[in-house]
Order: structure tokens, then C-alpha cells, then sequence
């Protein structure tokens, strides 16, 4: 008869802190990794959003100080010469974008703040020193990678100590109490203790990052890319349109006023206007499709699935939300750029004529191009058509 081994006794309140720790452990990484990911993404989002829409930002600014300086000239009204004096503020307060882009840079670049000065360490960041280098040293390991570890966190101890810090020094030794490298075998009576600490830690981590996680979701550019998180890139299309009416109407209400008709000081223009006009794809360089000749280098900034359904052979496919970081790509050639219906193309014409490159707007985009009979091929063969 085989002699049976008895179970091993668990303890129940550890079996559930374990559960508890490994719940934790997997529920701050995920969350850190989707803060990332989210910072990430506004600020890629934050800087295509300011130098494709900021001219369009820009010239509506403009605008709208040019109707309301003439209105107040017409009526000489005193509330109208006030709204057009914050009108012209606004345009005069605004920042040059790529003055704002460099004077970033150069802080990225710049050297570090000095160091605070050093002062006498407390008795209480002499204790917690003392106790995290006697914990710490790397003499008490022969492994090497664990001595290189200990190392470098002992060089951070250090630093804290230097300057007196005590509450760096306490979540220093907070850090290390609790990091899995420092925990006490399952069997080891410090167990329970350990995995209580490490707890209370990962929980204020947790809590620590959902607060940077809402502080990033309440930014400007986190609520707007809140609205469409699957599709920036049509949501800038969407808001380039919008600018791009609001601009139009601006310009149509200027011209009306400019040529003697009545001044509206309260209701605006009249929004039953069309909302785009030939006036304002004026202000950038601009030809229809049937205009743009049979060898011009063509650029092509929709979407992948647009391109693949009907695009025009030999063109150049690049993305808008991709324009900046392959700004390489594009021939110092006239670039004739086009979209589905002109409104991405005409902000990346903006941007690019902004920067001294020689592009035009194609008007109407690729649905004027199929209008006008001109060829497209598509990229699996299929019947070409415009998506």
C-alpha cells in the first residue's frame, strides 16, 4: 500500500493576496501601456491637427477680422468698432506655428535644469538611507545581473540623499520593498507582509495612472480625438470642411460687404449661401481636374481603401495623417494634389505651399477627375471607381 503524501497547507489569507497581486500587477501594466499608447497618439494627433488645419485656423481669424472691421467702418457704431478691435486682437495675438514647433524644439534640446543645491540630509533621510544601502548593496548578491541592477538603484539612492530628499528616499524604499526581485519565497513567513506592501503600492499606481489617463482624455486634443479614436484622419477631413464653409461664407459676406451691400451686425451672414466657394479654394493654388496635364507628378493623400478602389496610375500615394513624416518622399517637381473631393488635398496643399513647395489643388478631387473621363486604375484589377 503506497503511503499517501498529505496536501500542503495554504494559508488563505496569502492564496488571496497572491490572487489579488497578480490581478493588480496585470491591471496597472495594461493601463500604463494604454496611457502610452493614448499620450502617444494625441500628440502625433496634436501636431498633424496644428499644421494642416492651423492655416485654415489662420485665414477664418483673418477673415472674420476683415468683415468686422469693415462693418464697424460702414456703421462707425461704437459696439461694432469694439467687436472688430477683439477680432483684429485675436489675429495679432495668434502664434506663428512654426515659430511655436521651433521654440518646442529647442526646449527639447535645451540642457537640463541645474541641479538644487545640496543641503545637509535630515535624520530621517539619513534612516531611510542607511537602511535601503545596508538592503540594497550589491556585495549581498554574486549574481551579476542582480549586483548591475542594485547598482544602478543604489546611484538613485544616492542622488535623493545628496539633496536630502526625504520623500524621494521614501518611495525609493518603497520601490524596493516592494519590486518582485525583493519579494520572500512562497514558503517564507515575510510572504504575507511582502505581498500586503506590494498591494498598497500597485494600487497607488493604478490610481496614479487612471489620473494621468483622464488628465490626457480632458486635454483639447483628447476630446476632440475622442470624437472618432478608429479614424483621426477623416475626422480632420471633417473639421478641414467645416473650416473650409465657415471660411467660404466669411469670404462671400466680405466681397457682399465690400460691395455695397448692407451691413449685418447681429446675425451674421446669411448661411443659406453655399458653404464652398470658387473665392476661397482661390486662396491656394488651384486647377480642375481636366486642366491638369498628362505628365504632372501626381499626389494622391486618401486613405488606402480610397486608393486601392480607383486611383490614377503612376501617381504617388501618400496619406495625409502620413504627409509630414515622409515629407522626404515628394519630388521637388509641381506636385498636382488630389483627394475625394478636394478637402484634404487642399489643407496638404496649405502646408506645403507654406513651406515653399510648388502644389496645386486639384478641384473636386478624384470624383471630378472620373467627370472629366480621365483614366484610374485600381489595385486589384477590379473595375476602378472612386471610394
Amino acid at each position: 500500500m503506497t503511503a499517501q503524501i498529505p496536501a500542503r497547507w495554504t494559508d488563505p489569507e496569502q492564496q488571496e493576496l497572491e490572487e489579488r497581486v497578480a490581478a493588480a500587477e496585470l491591471a496597472w501594466l495594461t493601463m500604463d501601456v494604454d496611457v502610452q499608447t493614448l499620450r502617444v497618439e494625441i500628440d502625433n494627433f496634436a501636431l498633424i491637427h496644428h499644421q494642416l488645419l492651423g492655416p485654415l485656423y489662420a485665414r477664418l481669424d483673418e477673415l472674420d477680422a476683415l468683415v468686422a472691421e469693415t462693418v464697424a467702418a460702414r456703421t462707425g457704431h461704437p459696439e461694432d468698432v469694439r467687436r472688430a478691435a477683439e477680432a483684429r486682437r485675436r489675429v495679432d495675438e495668434l502664434p506663428d506655428l512654426d515659430a511655436l514647433f521651433d521654440s518646442v524644439q529647442e526646449q527639447e534640446a535645451a540642457p537640463p535644469p541645474a541641479a538644487p543645491a545640496r543641503v545637509r540630509p535630515g535624520r530621517e533621510a539619513q534612516r531611510i538611507y542607511r537602511d535601503l544601502v545596508r538592503r540594497a548593496h550589491p556585495d549581498l548578491t554574486t549574481d551579476p545581473a542582480e549586483q548591475e541592477r542594485r547598482a544602478a538603484f543604489l546611484v538613485r539612492v544616492n542622488e535623493a540623499y545628496a539633496f536630502g530628499d526625504t520623500a524621494a528616499l521614501e518611495g525609493l524604499a518603497a520601490e524596493w520593498s516592494t519590486a518582485p526581485e525583493a519579494a520572500p519565497a512562497a514558503d517564507s513567513p515575510d510572504r504575507l507582509g511582502w505581498l500586503r506592501r506590494r498591494l498598497e503600492w500597485l494600487n497607488a499606481k493604478i490610481a496614479e495612472t487612471a489620473t494621468e489617463q483622464v488628465r490626457l482624455e480632458n486635454t483639447a486634443m483628447g476630446q476632440l480625438l475622442a470624437l472618432a479614436p478608429q479614424d483621426p484622419d477623416k475626422l480632420l477631413e471633417e473639421l478641414a470642411e467645416q473650416l473650409l464653409a465657415k471660411a467660404a461664407a466669411q469670404q462671400a459676406e466680405l466681397e457682399r460687404l465690400l460691395g455695397g451691400g448692407p451691413a449685418v451686425r447681429d446675425n451674421g451672414p446669411d448661411r443659406s449661401e453655399p458653404q464652398e466657394s470658387q473665392t476661397m479654394f482661390a486662396q491656394i493654388p488651384t486647377t480642375d481636374a481636366a486642366s491638369v496635364p498628362a505628365d504632372a507628378v501626381l499626389l494622391d493623400v486618401r486613405e488606402q481603401d480610397e486608393w486601392d478602389a480607383g486611383h490614377v496610375d503612376g501617381a504617388l500615394h501618400i496619406p495625409m495623417g502620413q504627409l509630414i513624416a515622409r515629407i522626404d518622399e515628394l519630388p521637388e517637381e509641381k506636385l498636382y494634389v488630389f483627394c475625394r473631393v478636394g478637402g484634404r488635398s487642399a489643407q496638404v496643399v496649405q502646408y506645403l505651399v507654406q513651406n515653399g513647395r510648388d502644389a496645386v489643388n486639384v478641384d473636386g478631387g478624384m470624383y471630378a477627375w472620373e467627370g472629366a473621363g480621365r483614366p484610374m486604375v485600381s489595385s486589384g484589377g477590379q473595375p476602378a471607381f472612386v471610394l
